[in-house]
């Protein structure tokens, strides 16, 4: 008999092995095995689209596999990149467009959009500006020197810790963002690095000098860990982000009640306030069943729902594992008493009306376990 006590989080905290099975289906990794060897040889947006493999690959990845054939409006976007705010991209109210182009930046990458890493190219081509600025020459044998130094070495770097216990790596990344390492405090370049750009009240955020956000930005260890030097936004982190969409779609065919669970856990440390959570219908649909509200609700004044959500919950919770998961394992059980698949099932959830909010019905553990075999 299943344990009706398992949470969301203890049945899905195998889900870097229910990644592992989706990428080992024979489709996924003929496809994704193409797109790693391929994109990094991609130098211009009309390559990108020619190659239909590739771009629908990297179209479902960001969730827009229904705008595939809209190539004419996909390249538009692409083309124009994300940098100016009036961009076509950024113009567009779903977020998604302004994430797609942003892995896949032509406009302010060129031919290097597909292999583009911010600790490196960027990192290099900033210090050569900033010698400029400085009176130095950027084909000086010292900026050449110290550049062959920071490329032969910067991938080797994993922490924070790698980065500043490395003086000549430590220097040559402040004088890229305009910082001098002989004024700043380490203890504050610290912060900065750890706190990362994701939050808008991190360190670097919060710091009128846009230069630490900016290098915050460039060594997103916060976000990429380990891989921060290296990590290349249109090659691995667009392969999780088809696999976890793959995962998604799976999970979907069992219970829709799970794919939007999983779905939520996905965007949920990136949610800011609740306007976003109502951007997203799917999102907005977690949020009114979790509070057991009706449908209608979501016809009412848009303000008003901010204001109601926001008397109920916390949105910086959503960033927090456990209540993620508390909020999470409340949304599944009452999604299985308002959709129940079957008079048995109906019966089930109806034995664990009354606590809701640290049980799950039998279907829904059902479905998920089926999804992980």
């Amino acid at each position: 008999m299943l344990n009706t006590n398992l949470s969301y989080k203890l049945i899905t905290k195998d889900l870097e092995k229910s990644l592992d099975r989706v990428e080992n289906q024979p489709l996924v990794n003929r496809d994704t095995k193409y797109y790693l060897e391929n994109i990094g040889k991609v130098t211009t947006v009309d390559e990108f689209l020619k190659d239909d493999r590739l771009y629908k690959y990297a179209m479902k990845a960001y969730g827009l596999e229904d705008m595939i054939y809209a190539k004419a409006f996909i390249k538009k976007a692409l083309k124009e990149g994300v940098s100016s705010t009036t961009s076509f991209a950024n113009k567009l109210t779903d977020t998604r467009y302004r994430q797609f182009v942003a892995s896949f930046n032509f406009a302010a990458n060129g031919a290097d959009a597909t292999s583009y890493n911010k600790a490196q190219q960027q990192t290099v081509k900033n210090y050569a500006t900033q010698a400029e600025i400085n009176g130095v020459k950027p084909d000086s044998a010292f900026v050449k020197t110290e550049t062959a130094y920071y490329l032969a070495n910067i991938g080797q770097v994993k922490s924070v810790d790698d980065l500043m216990n490395n003086s000549r790596l430590y220097t040559y990344a402040l004088a890229a963002y305009g910082l001098d390492n002989t004024k700043e405090s380490k203890t504050y370049i610290r912060s900065v690095l750890e706190g990362g750009v994701r939050n808008a009240d991190s360190v670097a955020n919060k710091n009128d000098n846009p230069a630490y956000a900016a290098l915050a930005s460039a060594f997103n260890f916060e976000q990429y860990g380990e891989d921060a030097t290296t990590i290349v936004t249109a090659q691995q982190p667009t392969v999780d982000k088809y696999l976890r969409q793959t995962l998604e779609e799976n999970a979907g065919k069992e219970n829709e009640g799970v794919r939007l669970a999983l779905y939520f856990e996905r965007k949920a440390s990136g949610l800011t306030n609740f306007y976003e959570v109502l951007a997203d219908k799917a999102l907005a649909s977690v949020v009114r069943t979790a509070l057991s509200l009706p449908d209608e609700f979501a016809q009412t004044d848009v303000d008003k729902q901010v204001k109601y959500f926001e008397s109920k919950l916390k949105i910086e919770d959503f960033k927090d594992t456990k209540k993620l998961d508390k909020f999470l394992q409340r949304y599944t059980s009452l999604y299985e008493l308002k959709n129940p698949t079957s008079t048995l099932q109906s019966q089930v959830a109806g034995l664990f009306s009354q606590s809701t909010a640290s049980t799950m019905s039998t279907n829904l553990l059902l479905a998920m376990q089926s999804m992980k075999r």
